[in-house]
């Protein structure tokens, strides 16, 4: 969906993007009183957030954001673990408290759950193979009627597959589902399909993690724009929103973007 009106897309590096909104100071937001909040993640999304295969701890730009809006608002969090097809549905059953894996807003999902204010936008690009020299843009792949994409159920990437790249068609046999996004990365690696679509956030961890196997192609087929989920109703959106453009207003959210887009490597 478009951001609203009022907010002033400004440009970052990488084709990520970050809205300007009213300034927001510390002394602005609220003291939640070291309240408890479980939130949830599903730890394959790097550099958003993941397991770092060194150490085994979780990181990545969400935890470091939400660890700051924690401490900003005086509340104590706890990270849990849950499948993507599992968390939309948890999160609006409240059995947790807050749902971060890069999650698109969107209207259809705004039915069930209640969204933070964009927090990033990010663009969605075709991820290949690095010897993939057939096609370089969504119409030139859809010409090619035996290359297949990878994609998850109910996800932008698919919705973008079916309508942008493909002929609308929801059950098209070139569209082959699998259960996470690594696993329809490992999928293009193996050649069993030839291109998944990804977000600019996701596809460039994954290519850096690559050594070299995955590249990114093509011109960005659509912009999405990020937000933490909430059961609907929830008295913590507005407290959160606070919280978001006041790391917008102060720079931090700038420094993690320079910390995990463009100087993180990953495996390193």
């Amino acid at each position: 969906m478009t951001l609203r009106a009022s907010l002033l897309a400004v440009p970052f590096a990488a084709g990520f993007m970050l809205s300007a909104l009213p300034a927001a100071t510390a002394q602005d937001l609220p003291d939640l009183g070291g309240r408890e909040v479980v939130v949830v993640t599903e730890n394959a999304y790097p550099p958003l957030q993941f397991v770092d295969p060194k150490s085994g701890e979780q990181i990545g730009w969400e935890y470091d954001a939400m660890n700051e809006i924690a401490k900003r608002l005086n509340i104590s969090v706890t990270y849990q673990n849950t499948s993507w097809d599992a968390m939309i549905q948890s999160v609006s059953d409240a059995q947790y408290d807050i749902g971060m894996t890069g999650i698109t807003i969107r209207d259809d999902r705004k039915e069930k759950v209640d969204f933070s204010d964009p927090y990033m936008r990010s663009e969605m690009l075709m991820l290949v193979r690095s010897d993939e020299d057939r096609f370089d843009d969504g119409k030139s792949f859809g010409a090619l009627e035996d290359t297949l994409i990878g994609a998850q159920p109910g996800t932008s990437p698919f919705y973008t597959a079916v309508y942008e790249v493909l002929d609308g068609n929801e059950a098209n046999p070139r569209i082959k589902l699998f259960e996470t996004f690594g696993a329809s990365v490992q999928a293009l690696r193996a050649g069993d399909v030839d291109m998944v679509l990804t977000d600019s956030t996701g596809g460039k961890g994954y290519v850096e993690a690559s050594d070299g196997a995955l590249k990114l192609v093509g011109e960005p087929l659509g912009s999405e724009d990020f937000g933490f989920i909430f059961a609907k109703g929830s008295d913590l959106v507005a407290p959160i929103n606070a919280a978001i453009a006041a790391l917008k207003a102060d720079g931090t959210m700038d420094a993690l973007n320079k910390k995990w887009f463009l100087d993180y490597k990953m495996g390193q």
